[in-house]
């Protein structure tokens, strides 16, 4: 393969900017697509919503070195930036420095990847071969060569659907006109479509609980508007959050908001119900679904939250040989490690280019793709992800495996999180009085910034047996994962 071609990364939201960042601080040819017509496209999609993950979490170390050189002034590190602020003060500034200003092309969208002169079945001097991707722009269509691929393009754009099978429920599209998937800005440019309104939110995250409580706030002045959640599953621990224990206290007092609205009677909350229709009538739209006790309806509302996460794109590579996580559609090594059935500390194992290599060599799913439909990732993971990944393809292994990753844990942990309502264990602060010897030795062991014995530890594989944060064992995995 030829080594003067660019390593090719798909899109320029922050972890894209970092990959990118990285590689030209290593002297390697980059060229960066994004479909938007800005970088941190997706991002501005979200411009209102407060992160709960302080700016000095945000920053990436080799673009902060970037920034720097040319004058940037560094935001505070203890502020929490909404996302248009993240844009406006980090991400346009590195996009439009010298250094990257050049790599970057906007409004180019890969539609497809693949190797040059073979196809998926092929295995002969594969690796021989560069990538060709498939851009389209305002131009029109063309194909590029590149001798790496990061893709960084994200989930955002790829809502996962109201139905609780993982399918659309039935009438969802003939209903498009009265559903927002996501965190609509309810508070700003969409409150007109709120206003007054009877409004169904479907989910049980941090976007969830986001829209949940804008619409309460707009509530206090908008008697008119009613306001019910539902949720698949029926115990919401895991969702109300660790409150003062978590890590990141903006993300605590997220959950710690919600519970005190849903404790004040301000809303219908409906737990252990499965969307799997929708329709519309002179009174509204229906939703109707499945519960423990038998199918059921809810009364009609004019308006439909859909915040049940999103899921990778993976079209646009179905080409390349990938290896992944039969559900969480992630690379297989790092499954384990994210799996939502198994825990929900926050913490991540510290892991990057080998967990995340694929059978198709050269090719790195980067960022919350990466993920694939697991839930709560954080910037500076994918910041350590790029890191490793620009340091194996310059060469520098010793650099590349050379992984450290210690992120905020959320004070809510268990290996079952299907299975809770009892003690979060071991995972959120320091061991309590009595427990066993695993928990002594998790917080000895988290107190020095390692990964301790129970849930932020990865199983060796998908089958083996794990233990729980305070030593009673669990199996690997369960069957269902609580989305919505």
């Amino acid at each position: 393969m030829n080594n003067d071609l660019p390593i090719a990364v798909i899109g320029a939201g922050p972890v894209g900017l970092a990959a990118a960042a990285h590689l030209v601080g290593r002297g390697i040819a980059v060229r960066v697509y994004e479909a938007g017509e800005t970088a941190g496209a997706h991002v501005r999609d979200w411009g209102h919503v407060r992160v709960f993950s302080p700016w000095r979490y945000n920053i990436d170390s080799a673009a902060r070195d970037i920034l720097l050189k040319h004058g940037w002034q560094e935001p505070d590190g203890d502020g929490l930036p909404t996302g248009e602020e993240l844009y406006a003060q980090y991400l346009r500034p590195l996009a439009e420095t010298p250094d990257l200003r050049r790599v970057i092309e906007t409004g180019a969208r890969v539609r497809a990847v693949s190797r040059q002169g073979i196809d998926k079945v092929s295995s002969r001097q594969r690796e021989s071969h560069p990538f060709v991707l498939t851009v389209a722009t305002a131009q029109g269509e063309r194909i590029d060569l590149a001798r790496a691929v990061i893709d960084a393009s994200g989930t955002w754009s790829q809502p996962n659907p109201m139905g609780a099978t993982g399918l659309p429920a039935i009438g969802e599209d003939k209903c498009g006109d009265v559903i927002a998937y996501g965190i609509p800005d309810i508070l700003g440019r969409d409150r007109a479509r709120y206003a007054g309104q009877r409004v169904l939110v479907v989910g049980a995250g941090h976007s969830a609980a986001n829209a949940l409580l804008d619409l309460a706030r707009l509530a206090e002045s908008d008697t008119a508007l009613r306001l019910t959640w539902v949720v698949r599953g029926r115990d919401l621990t895991r969702v109300f959050g660790g409150g003062a224990a978590d890590q990141l206290p903006a993300r605590g007092r997220l959950g710690t908001e919600l519970k005190r609205l849903v404790d004040s009677g301000r809303l219908t909350l409906v737990t252990g119900f499965a969307v799997e229709r929708i329709a519309r009538d002179r009174d509204g739209v229906t939703v109707s679904g499945s519960t423990a006790d038998g199918p059921r309806a809810l009364a009609p509302v004019d308006r439909i939250v859909v915040a049940t996460g999103q899921r990778p794109d993976l079209g646009m590579v179905r080409e390349l040989r990938l290896d992944l996580d039969p559900w969480l559609e992630s690379p297989r090594a790092l499954g384990p490690m994210i799996d939502p059935n198994l825990h929900s500390c926050g913490s991540v194992p510290p892991h990057g280019h080998r967990e995340l290599s694929h059978p198709e060599p050269g090719y790195y799913a980067v960022g919350i793709k990466s993920y694939g439909r697991a839930p709560t990732f954080l910037m500076a993971t994918g910041y350590e992800q790029v890191r490793s990944i620009a340091a194996q393809l310059a060469g520098d292994t010793v650099a590349a495996d050379d992984v450290r990753l210690v992120l905020p844990e959320t004070g809510v942990c268990s290996a079952d999180p299907v299975i809770t309502g009892e003690s979060a264990g071991c995972c959120g602060g320091p061991a309590p009085a009595g427990v066993d010897a695993c928990c002594s030795d998790d917080a000895a062991a988290k107190s020095e910034g390692k990964a301790g014995c129970g849930c932020s530890s990865a199983a060796p594989s998908a089958t083996v047996a794990k233990a729980s944060c305070c030593g009673s064992a669990k199996a690997d995995r369960v069957v269902e994962t609580e989305n919505a």
